[in-house]
Parts: C-alpha cells; structure tokens; sequence
C-alpha cells in the first residue's frame, strides 16, 4: 500500500498538468475519483482511453455539472474528499456553482487545489495559454538553445517546465503541504498552483548566478549549464547517435580526458576560456570515432559523467532502467513506473486508464446514494456511464 492511502482525490477532468498531478497522487496509494464531462470534451486527449497514461489509477464517473442534479451529485462527491482538484481558468468553478467558499461551507477540510498557467489573480489570469507561453514569462524558454547569438530561435523543451515540472509537480507538493498543515489546524484551503510560478521556482538557481555574475542573460550557449562549455554538452557519434558529457568537477573533468584520450594539459586548464574551442573540436574529433555504444561500453559507470542519449523507444532496454524495474506495461502500453520509491509504502502496480464514467455507478453507490438516485441522474443525462 503506497504512503497515500487513505487520502481521498476527486479530480475534475481537465488537461496537462491536472491529470499528471492526480496520477502522481494516485500512484502513490490516493483514492482519485475523476468527475468527466457527459460530452466529448474536445480536450485533445488520445481516443484510445489506454493510450492516456496519466489518466491510469483512477475510477471515472461522468456528470454534467451544468444541470442541477449532476452538480449536486458532484457535490456529494466533493463532499467526502481530502482534495479537490480543479484546472480551470480562475472564476469558472465559482460560476459553475463549485468554487471554494461552496466547498469550504459544505467540508471545511477540504483542500481545494487549483491549477492554471498564469495564477488566480494578475492581469493575464484570464488569458489563454499553454506551457510555452508560461515559461516564456520566467526565462526558461529564453535560456533554451543552439548558439551564442540572443536572436537566434528559442528551443520549446517538450511541455516538461511549464506543464508538469512547473505546475503538476508544484500543484502536488501544495496539496501534501496543506494536507499536512490540516493535520495541525483542521482547516482546508485554496492552493494557487500556476504554472508561471512553479517554472520561476525552477529558475532559482539561475537569479543566484544572474545576481553573481555568473550567468549570460544576452547569449545562449555561453554558460556552464546551457552547452557553452566543451565539457557539459552533447556530441554525435560516428553511427549519427549522441551521448552526454557533464563532466564539470575538477576530477571528473581529468578522468573524462584521460578516457576520451584528450591531451593532458587540458586538465589544468579546463576553465581557459580560451582553448576551449580547440578543445570542443578534440572532443568532436575523438567521440565522433566510435560509435555510440562503444562509448558506452568505455564509459558507462566510471566517473565521467556520461550517458548515452537514448530515443523514447530505446530507454526501457537499458539495463540499468531494468535492474530498477523503471518501466511497466498496462494493456500493451509501456510507461514509466511510480515514483518515487519508499522502503516501506510500496505502492501497488498502478490499473490502467478507463473510459469516462466508467466507474458511475460503482462511485455513486459508495458515495451513499440510492439506486432510485443514480437511475435518475442517468435517465436525466446529468450522469452518464456504467
């Protein structure tokens, strides 16, 4: 049983970072219960419901929260929760009849989670978005890719800062704060998760450098951790694969060249900025030599700092992803385990994705209602579903 269980989610189906940070609760042992949509939701989600990965662990009932009966039913629900957790744009839930003072009047417990791009307040609160324009804002986006030149193009890293590092993952730890907080007041509250500010949180480190002189806000490429020296960046491979080198400290930097077969003087002068451009063309020169898994053999578990860059498709065959078991498969379908790991709490083999209302009336039943209830509901359309 994972160290969640007990705590009781009901999710309201939205996109993103929503269901990354329910699947991460439920992953963990936390009883979530999502309330869908009635209708087709236009949310862009896989039509092939176990292609939904971060939808895995749930029971689904669909409402339709519009009608009377289906927000009531939501209600009732919400009503038996630790959490909720809500991704729609700052005023939504409160028209709808839902929004936190609602909530708080019927279960003062409750911790009502709330996730959006730009925040619940500011002048963009009700602007639209996505993670590459949350993470425009913080400086993340700014920082990312090829070049020295500050108009060359921005790279968007997937949707990882913004969507689920910036804003499931923030949203998440919110809510176990709060909850823990519970456990000493007794007394719920709103968590204001937005992605702008989970990214800007990300960016710490980097104010730190700004502030010290040690960061290039005008240049990319031209920083210890954005690819501008030789020693923490990317090479090709003579099959046209890549591998990585971090090889920042001192010793490591010295076991890099030694084992890539660099000239030695390199090791006293590893931050002259000044031979670093004949030492990334060495380093080109002896990597692109042999292929990417022959340098793995070479390098792989010594000090270098080095990993192959592997495609989606290659991770799970890695034997170190297989020692650790860092992969399962739910109904044909290969996706990271639960993270992460706990000596005690192991949490149990997640259930694969389902279907919108999959759960309806399973989840109404043990919610305490009638069978005369649920039968009304689905003859009404506020409920729909098994």
């Amino acid at each position: 049983m994972g160290p969640l269980t007990g705590l009781r989610v009901v999710e309201l189906a939205s996109i993103g970072p929503g269901p990354l940070c329910a699947m991460l609760l439920a992953d963990l042992g936390a009883e979530v219960i999502r309330i869908d949509r009635t209708e087709p939701s236009g949310l862009g989600v896989p039509t092939k419901t176990r292609f939904e990965i971060t939808g895995r662990n749930r029971q689904s009932v669909a409402l339709d929260i519009k009608q009377k009966a289906g927000l009531d039913a939501a209600l009732r629900l919400i009503d038996k929760a630790d959490v909720l957790i809500e991704g729609w744009r700052p005023g939504v839930a409160e028209r709808l009849g839902m929004g936190p003072e609602v909530c708080h009047a019927r279960n003062p417990g409750l911790v009502f989670g709330r996730m959006t791009g730009f925040g619940q307040t500011g002048p963009l609160s009700q602007a639209a978005g996505h993670d590459l324009n949350y993470i425009a804002l913080t400086g993340a986006l700014h920082a990312i890719g090829g070049g020295k030149s500050g108009t060359d193009k921005p790279i968007p890293p997937l949707n990882l800062v913004g969507d689920y590092g910036g804003g499931a993952l923030y949203l998440a730890f919110g809510i176990l704060a709060a909850v823990f907080e519970r456990s000493r007041s007794g007394k719920g509250q709103v968590v204001d998760a937005a992605m702008v500010d989970g990214a800007s949180s990300l960016m710490s480190i980097f104010f730190g450098m700004m502030a010290s002189g040690a960061w290039n806000t005008k240049e990319r490429a031209a920083n210890i951790l954005d690819g501008g020296t030789p020693f923490y960046d990317t090479y090709a491979t003579s099959d046209g694969q890549w591998v990585s080198i971090g090889s920042l400290e001192p010793k490591f930097f010295a076991e890099m060249v030694e084992r890539i077969g660099l000239d030695p003087s390199y090791v006293k002068r590893q931050h002259d900025k000044s031979c670093w451009p004949q030492m990334r063309a060495d380093m080109v020169a002896k990597i692109g030599a042999k292929t990417r898994d022959e340098w793995s053999q070479l390098l792989e578990g010594t000090d270098v700092c080095f990993a192959p860059v592997l495609r989606l498709d290659e991770v799970a065959n890695h034997p170190h992803a297989q020692a650790r078991n860092a992969y399962i498969d739910l109904g044909g379908v290969l996706q990271p385990a639960p993270a992460p790991r706990f000596s005690r709490s192991q949490p149990t083999l997640p259930t694969a994705p389902v279907a919108a209302g999959a759960h309806t009336g399973a989840v109404l039943a043990a919610a305490g209602f009638s069978a005369d209830e649920i039968a009304a509901l689905r003859a009404s359309g506020a409920a729909m579903g098994d």
